[in-house]
């Protein structure tokens, strides 16, 4: 008898990049590409957590280069991808908070959060398809959302709505790079306890705020998002477009 085989999940050979990659989550993402095969190339604006990264992927055995890109810098942007061969996997990850009631945002505040984390969004991914698409690479792109995209929140109204929107706009990429064989997805964490989220969580009372609405009772680990960046950029997610995986211990359950 003929048994089906799991499809690889095996990223050799493939050439990924990661935005947003010094640190927090976006590291711990390109460790997990790269521990699965990936040649990783890691960007954030501050080059020298980057390069410590790839640093640190390159002596656990794995491949990794690191520069510097401002996502906000929109023609830094377009060279980036002119001057390089197409990548296989985009994680879209760069994005900023600034958490204030709506009543108290300023202008300047809606520009900084909706830039970094919709505009520059869009013009990364469009700038990683269109490299694929004129090599004939098919690959994946995956954006890392948040649960604040289904919910809303006291403080996050300029957050939400860039999550809320990366989500759409991940659904009208899939449909637009479908025929080329570019997968859209997203990741959508609950809170993840990072060095720079860690000083939120000191406080007991928003601690306590957040883990009521998570319901396995638990802050969120960024081991907990990696196997499911390796499973979106992989060949076992080969059908797998224009959705999201919630990765939220049950917040948006009910």
């Amino acid at each position: 008898m003929h048994l089906p085989r799991t499809p690889s999940f095996r990223l050799d050979g493939r050439r990924a990049l990661v935005t947003g990659a010094g640190r927090g989550i976006g590291l711990a993402l390109a460790a997990a590409l790269a521990e699965n095969g990936a040649a990783v190339t890691l960007v954030a604006r501050t080059l020298v957590e980057v390069m410590a990264g790839a640093e640190a992927i390159r002596a656990a055995g794995g491949q990794a280069e690191a520069g510097r890109l401002d996502v906000s810098d929109l023609p830094a942007v377009a060279r980036f991808f002119e001057e390089r061969p197409a990548f296989h996997v985009l994680v879209n990850n760069a994005g900023t908070n600034r958490p204030k009631a709506m009543q108290e945002v300023t202008i300047e505040d809606y520009d900084a959060v909706l830039d970094v984390n919709l505009r520059s969004s869009f013009f990364v991914a469009q700038g990683a398809a269109k490299k694929m698409i004129a090599e004939g690479v098919r690959g994946a792109l995956v954006h890392i959302g948040s649960q604040m995209g289904h919910v809303g929140g006291p403080r996050r109204s300029l957050y939400c709505a860039s999550k809320w929107g990366m989500i759409g706009m991940s659904k009208a990429f899939a449909l637009d790079l479908a025929p080329f064989g570019i997968r859209s997805n997203v990741i959508s964490p609950t809170f993840i306890e990072t060095p720079m989220t860690k000083p939120f969580f000191d406080d007991p009372q928003f601690l306590a705020s957040v883990l009521a609405k998570i319901k396995l009772g638990r802050l969120g680990a960024v081991e907990d998002l990696m196997g499911a960046v390796v499973y979106l950029a992989s060949d076992a997610a080969g059908l797998v477009t224009g959705t999201e995986l919630l990765i939220d211990g049950g917040w948006t359950a009910d």
